[in-house]
């Protein structure tokens, strides 16, 4: 697979020959011969474009999404979701992936007008869908969510969904509701999801997250407080681990991890790894 050294967002960025082409199909992107990255006119035997989309610069040549109406056949093409490529790519592939599924699910969803229906296009001169019939415009949305791991001397609190793979665990997460600020999302949804208080918050930093179109913005929390309750529904189990007898976790280039390893790193006198792209 081709190895991307630098991606940079922009809606500016002219296709042309010498760009790249992201092949996308529902919620799968081409991967051809083991690269996911092709040139426009391999680009035209992987399928009939429904749409496309400018993404950026990807190590300085322009970079689009093509939407294909349908999957095509062929040897040595394959399709993969983007949760199965996280971890298998690098982190700046990953943000690229990040960014096209992010930006086809808006065009997808804005292609007609939400105020009187009429069909929708791309602005030339910003990131944003116009409506010609009465000038409103769409521009690509984030919700933003808490990520938190809870702290309690040697020990962290982990929690697994009903949807986890079978002894995998990770940190409490949700989103903040309109009127919050992110520390009462916080402790909202530590009591919603385990039933306990916490203290001192410390904001880490924060990462795009693209399933859907999240920007999660990162803590580090310690227990101030009550006994684990599990939410029905949304938490199966939650316990509290000690560093050394972890579980399974998610892996690195992800927020959950990097918050997990930045506390390991303090307990051990360590320097804290950088925040994952």
């Amino acid at each position: 697979m081709q190895k991307i050294t630098r991606f940079t967002s922009s809606f500016s960025a002219q296709a042309g020959a010498d760009g790249w082409v992201l092949i996308r199909h529902e919620q799968s992107f081409a991967i051809y011969q083991g690269n996911l990255l092709h040139d426009p006119d391999m680009a035209r035997y992987l399928g009939d474009a429904e749409y496309q989309v400018t993404l950026g610069l990807v190590d300085d040549r322009p970079c689009r999404l093509v939407r294909v109406k349908e999957q095509v056949d062929l040897p040595g093409l394959s399709w993969q979701g983007l949760r199965g490529l996280l971890g298998n790519v690098d982190n700046t592939t990953f943000r690229l992936l990040g960014v096209a599924q992010q930006l086809d699910i808006w065009y997808d969803t804005h292609r007609f007008c939400g105020r009187c229906g009429e069909r929708t296009h791309l602005r030339d001169d910003e990131r944003a869908m116009e409506c010609p019939a009465c000038g409103n415009r769409q521009y690509p949305k984030l919700a933003p969510c808490i990520i938190v791991l809870v702290t309690r001397g040697n020990e962290v609190l982990l929690a697994r969904s009903p949807n986890f793979r079978s002894g995998f665990f990770s940190t409490l997460a949700g989103f903040i509701e309109p009127g919050e600020s992110a520390e009462e999302a916080l402790r909202r949804e530590v009591m919603e999801e385990v039933g306990i208080d916490v203290r001192n918050l410390e904001y880490l930093g924060s990462q795009n997250w693209p399933f859907p179109n999240s920007l999660m913005l990162g803590f580090h929390a310690e227990y101030a407080g009550g006994e684990i309750v599990p939410q029905p529904g949304e938490i199966e189990e939650a316990h509290w681990w000690h560093v050394d007898q972890l579980p399974a976790i998610p892996p690195r280039g992800t927020i959950s991890r990097w918050l997990i390893d930045c506390y390991l790193a303090r307990l051990a006198g360590q320097p804290e790894p950088p925040v994952p792209a």
